[in-house]
């Protein structure tokens, strides 16, 4: 389902009880992620009126809402910054979109929302661009605090909001992809600490990994699941909080429940089977990881030093140097990866004598009729709502305008304006995103 309006949050999330603890949400969204937070936050705050059979006219309703998102779980991804060096889904200017996130940020602190997470600080689309490990978590730390340097300046205080900051990396089938949350977590915890004068909960640097999408092939399609299960093992001998393992099929295809299941038995195996993953940090200690540990972050450090001396990482985005450093990465594995240099098995040595294909998985696509109806659904909410829209989209301009807080105005603007209809009002007032020439 396509995420339009409001409306169509309530029936994706329908049957779902998005208090309950066990729950918790996860929104791989960045250009209209405050506009999308907002129509999931509205939902679980209806849900909660819906089963108390009460309305938002109700004068229970400022209470229930600051209820349900003192409970509500999850995470946004939002991460702006890694938009413009690898993912190319930027739609608004990227000073306005700071701002946006500075203000989800600055509403979370006011309404006490500690249980999700405002930002996903994300370096695994920054690997699927052709980043190395290296590069990766520099880029990504470098972008967390960018980000913490933003929010003290706009007036909030650091044990406040960095709780609510999350990071996500990606693990490939290089050893250095091994140590990447050890080191991650040391510096971090080393600039909260010593830097900011952090408590010890902001200090500790929580991330999720997610397995190599790239390093997934149509070729020996068969083989994927091999080299996701050693990504996997990485990935929790590193502590990682929590873990996505990749469908086999997903270099071709949106994957099917058969491959899902696939890829959750790799982690059910390792987890509940695997007697030696019943010990946390089972590498602890050897001279391989304690050496990668420390040249890992020697090498993060002198990254660092090169952003910096380029006017931090906002100045550095100016003369596009991350994304080249990442193209140019990307282009030194691609040209191993074709010659050779960088063994990759059923791909580009040890191939079968027969090469056989991928051709009897089916590639999921969007019919006619469902795209049909997702419009007709849109088109009736814009009509329902007619005579509210403009209003709403009108304040919410001036908001912006006037320096207010977008987001606090976006709660009220989703319950009668589509993501479209906000978007282009938006972009009247904070600039559409232009790539730097």
């Amino acid at each position: 389902m396509s995420i339009c309006t409001v409306r169509d949050m309530a029936d994706l999330f329908s049957g779902f009880d998005l208090i309950h603890p066990s729950t918790s949400v996860s929104m791989t969204i960045n250009g209209p992620a405050p506009i999308i937070l907002a129509m999931f936050l509205n939902t679980a705050i209806n849900q909660q009126l819906e089963k108390r059979g009460l309305t938002e006219s109700d004068n229970a309703y400022e209470a229930i809402k600051d209820e349900v998102l003192q409970q509500v779980r999850g995470t946004v991804q939002a991460d702006i910054l890694k938009e413009d060096q690898a993912q190319n889904t930027c739609i608004f200017s990227i000073d306005f979109a700071l701002k946006m996130m500075g203000d989800i940020q600055d509403y979370f602190v006011r309404k006490k929302i500690k249980n999700f997470y405002s930002v996903s600080i994300s370096g695994y689309h920054i690997a699927e661009a052709g980043a190395n490990p290296i590069t990766q978590c520099a880029l990504t730390l470098s972008n967390g605090f960018t980000f913490v340097e933003y929010y003290l300046a706009r007036g909030m205080k650091i044990d406040d909001f960095a709780g609510n900051l999350s990071f996500f990396f990606s693990n490939g089938m290089d050893a250095e992809y091994s140590v990447i949350g050890r080191v991650a977590r040391r510096i971090w915890a080393i600039a909260m600490c010593n830097r900011y004068g952090a408590n010890p909960r902001s200090q500790k640097l929580k991330y999720h990994i997610q397995t190599s999408g790239r390093s997934l092939h149509a070729q020996e399609i068969d083989f994927n699941d091999i080299r996701t299960t050693l990504q996997a093992l990485m990935a929790l001998g590193d502590n990682c909080n929590s873990l996505h393992t990749n469908a086999y099929d997903e270099a071709i295809t949106t994957p099917t429940e058969e491959s899902v299941r696939r890829a959750m038995a790799i982690q059910l195996i390792i987890t509940r089977e695997l007697g030696l993953a019943r010990n946390e940090n089972t590498l602890q200690g050897s001279f391989a990881i304690n050496y990668l540990t420390d040249w890992v972050e020697e090498a993060i450090l002198k990254e660092f030093d090169r952003i910096s001396s380029r006017g931090g990482v906002l100045g550095a985005m100016e003369t596009q140097y991350q994304r080249s450093k990442i193209q140019e990465e990307s282009m030194l594995y691609e040209t191993q990866k074709s010659n050779g240099t960088l063994p990759i098995i059923g791909v580009n040595t040890f191939l079968p004598e027969h090469r056989e294909t991928a051709e009897g998985i089916s590639v999921t696509r969007a019919s006619y009729a469902e795209k049909d109806e997702q419009i007709s659904r849109l088109k009736e909410f814009q009509a329902q709502n007619s005579q509210h829209s403009q209003k709403a989209l009108k304040r919410l301009q001036s908001v912006a305008l006037s320096g207010g807080n977008v987001f606090e105005e976006l709660m009220e603007s989703v319950k009668v304006c589509s993501l479209g209809q906000i978007s282009h009002a938006l972009y009247a007032v904070g600039g559409r995103y232009r790539r730097a020439m």
